[in-house]
């Protein structure tokens, strides 16, 4: 799970960053913000701040209700969506929106580096494109702006101890 950005000015903090990477399903921007775990309160404005917690090879030993109380926590990751008129009427732009959603869904609480503000814009072709190539387009956006990690969290776990080798 992620947090989301709501607000116009939220959205505008992201693009003034100038990280950009344009794929022919979609448009990511990225934006590293300096927010802490210190100075988040996940109940303000709607509690779309998303607390995760750190784990490193020392606390892999840790059971996993002694990382859920751990007071080392990750700065929130915030995701936003947005499709423009281009895209087309309000039903294909919801359409677009919602296959952008279910594609950060997957990728983002893997992969996506925590301390980051990730708006993912659709294009016309965010309807056209096979999922799997969206995937393929948000995950390799993520590598080239600096915003991916390599497998973190539970549901990485899970995935590495499955993968054949």
């Amino acid at each position: 799970m992620f947090g989301r950005l709501k607000r116009r000015a939220e959205y505008l903090q992201v693009a003034a960053a100038n990280k950009k990477w344009v794929a022919p399903g979609l448009i990511l921007q990225v934006c590293r913000h300096s927010r802490t775990s210190g100075n988040v309160n996940a109940t303000h404005r709607g509690g779309d701040d998303v607390l995760r917690p750190i784990v490193s090879d020392a606390d892999s030993a840790c059971t996993s209700s002694q990382q859920m109380l751990s007071p080392r926590l990750a700065v929130p990751m915030r995701v936003g969506f947005t499709a423009s008129r281009k895209v087309g009427n309000a039903v294909r732009r919801n359409r677009a929106r919602r296959r952008l959603k279910a594609a950060a869904e997957l990728v983002v609480p893997i992969h996506g580096a925590p301390g980051h503000d990730i708006v993912l814009i659709a294009r016309q072709s965010t309807l056209d494109r096979a999922f799997t190539d969206l995937v393929a387009d948000l995950t390799r956006g993520l590598r080239k702006l600096g915003a991916y990690q390599i497998e973190a969290g539970p549901q990485a776990e899970q995935t590495a101890g499955n993968s054949p080798t």
